[in-house]
């Protein structure tokens, strides 16, 4: 266990050590392409001069040495593209290396977390919450049950005493219309060319006879 844990930075520690050393190789080949093309460029410019000079058998020289720099740099372009496409491969393999590991480690986190919430304890947790809202339940249906002289009375008569109570009430109020409202006032006809008489002055309360006279005397 130990082995595999401390190995996996070690790994990886390797793997970008190799893409590293794989990119300075890459760099060398292409700075030895460079240079080579360069000669080879130069090779011709002196087959040139020499062509030029009439010395036909120097120039020949230049253009065999240009074909070497040329086999040279075609080598050098094979082995950029090996190193290309071992890169390439290493990258792939890192990347599927970094897959694994992380599907391992979702898969020993969630095996964790399976032996954290183990099915026993999950129903033995259920049973105890069940357990504990039916003593609640009972808890709460003992206190509502009426004890002392509550407890005597008869439901059955008390829904018969309240059903004549709102019986009553509804006749009181049935009849209640037909006794508080006044009669209407019967008026006899008003013979043709008389006024209506005028109705008879009330009499004066004791309490108006009381404000006038206070307001006579404040008038003084």
């Amino acid at each position: 266990m130990f082995t595999r844990i401390f190995g996996k930075p070690k790994q990886e520690t390797n793997a970008v050590t190799t893409l590293d050393k794989l990119n300075e190789t890459l760099e060398m080949l292409e700075k030895k392409e460079k240079v080579l093309q360069k000669k080879a460029s130069a090779e011709v410019e002196k087959a040139k001069e020499f062509t030029r000079a009439k010395n036909k058998r120097a120039a020949i020289q230049c253009l065999k040495r240009k074909r070497l720099y040329e086999q040279q740099i075609e080598q050098l372009g094979n082995f950029q593209l090996r190193i290309h496409d071992q890169m390439i491969m290493l990258e792939g393999a890192k990347a599927t290396t970094e897959t694994v590991d992380a599907l391992r480690t979702g898969a020993s986190a969630m095996k964790a977390m399976q032996k954290a919430t183990n099915i026993d304890d999950v129903d033995k947790t259920m049973d105890e919450i069940n357990e504990q809202t039916e003593n609640m339940k009972q808890i709460q249906e003992a206190l509502a049950t009426p004890i002392g002289a509550a407890a005597d009375f008869d439901e059955d008569e008390l829904e018969a005493e309240l059903e004549e109570l709102e019986g009553a009430e509804l006749e009181e109020q049935l009849l209640q219309p037909a006794i508080n409202t006044p009669a209407a006032p019967v008026h006899a006809p008003t013979p043709a060319g008389r006024q209506p008489a005028r109705p008879a002055p009330q009499k004066q309360s004791a309490e108006e006879d009381e404000l006038a006279a206070l307001q006579a005397e404040m008038a003084l």
